[in-house]
């Protein structure tokens, strides 16, 4: 891998500038200086007009941030996504090496982008080092709304893609319970033995965009969890109980939903398509009389 310094040729720092380095709570860590200065490094100039000199105070060592955990992805000409499943806040590594093509160009220009959209001052030079474009940068995941995807995205287009999320549930129902009015039911949920446990289980109703916690009410939502299962009853149904339930799996960096549809119907409901071929029945059989005694009448006029 690159070090940080190919990637400074052409960026000198003049000794007016002093630099002084923190590290905030923020989702995006240096990786260099690049062609571009993170905003959590200040750059005061003292010569210019008007700026106060002030006398410079020793800075306490920082210590370096080291990664928790790192990604590497390898492209030539085609993209590439991988999945990386988290269960706790981190500091994450992602790096992205580019095999040059025939033009092998000394530079390169390369950003990084969250769920599709640019991450301001990512934008840097990498140069060509063993036939490779290398980029690398240090995230700090620091919670659910860190979760998503990263990519690093060089000049021709070629790209790679970083899933984070926490671990999915590997049975995910396609078919709704489906329950009487008045009635109880159990929705299950289950999360497999190859996968993490969960700290705890939660439940909440509603849609993709929108989900309310259920609470536990001993006349209507009963709770009942184990380290990997967890069971919502559902009491006294009625129409209006309708819908999706998600339960929650959760871990420390957040929580992975899976829907359950519920469908609540009638008592008559299953009995509608006997009675719909009960009709039709009846109707035929009312066809076949009445052509039958229309068939008697025509006989006897006739004197047969």
């Amino acid at each position: 891998m690159p070090h940080t310094d190919s990637r400074l040729s052409g960026h000198s720092v003049s000794s007016q500038y002093r630099v002084h380095s923190f590290y905030p709570g923020t989702a995006y860590l240096p990786q260099g200086l690049g062609s571009s200065v993170p905003p959590y490094f200040s750059l005061e100039d003292n010569d210019g007009a008007g700026a106060q000199t002030l006398d410079p105070k020793p800075l306490a060592p920082t210590p370096a941030l080291s990664a928790d955990m790192r990604k590497v992805a390898v492209l030539q000409s085609q993209n590439s996504t991988q999945n990386v499943q988290l269960l706790n806040p981190l500091n994450l590594s992602l790096e992205c090496s580019l095999t040059a093509d025939h033009d092998k160009l000394p530079n390169i220009s390369a950003s990084w982008s969250q769920d599709g959209r640019e991450i301001p001052d990512s934008r840097l030079s990498a140069a060509l080092e063993d036939q490779q474009y290398h980029v690398r940068r240090l995230f700090y995941i620091a919670g659910e709304e860190m979760l998503g995807r990263y990519s690093c995205v060089f000049e021709n287009g070629v790209r790679a893609d970083f899933i984070l999320a926490t671990p999915p549930f590997g049975e995910v129902r396609d078919k709704p319970v489906v329950s009487y009015g008045g009635d109880f039911v159990v929705l299950p949920c289950k999360m497999e033995e190859a996968k993490p446990k969960p700290l705890s289980w939660r439940w909440f109703r509603g849609n993709k965009t929108h989900k309310e916690q259920i609470s536990e009410q001993p006349q209507r939502f009963q709770i009942h969890s184990e380290e990997r299962k967890s069971k919502l009853k559902v009491i006294n149904l009625t129409h209006e109980d309708a819908g999706v339930y998600y339960c929650g799996a959760v871990y420390a960096i957040g929580t992975t939903m899976n829907p359950v549809e519920l469908k609540v119907i009638t008592y008559q409901e299953p009995l509608k398509p006997f009675i719909g071929i009960l009709v039709e029945v009846v109707l035929l059989v009312s066809v076949i009389f009445l052509c039958e005694k229309r068939r008697s009448k025509k006989n006897t006029s006739k004197g047969i």
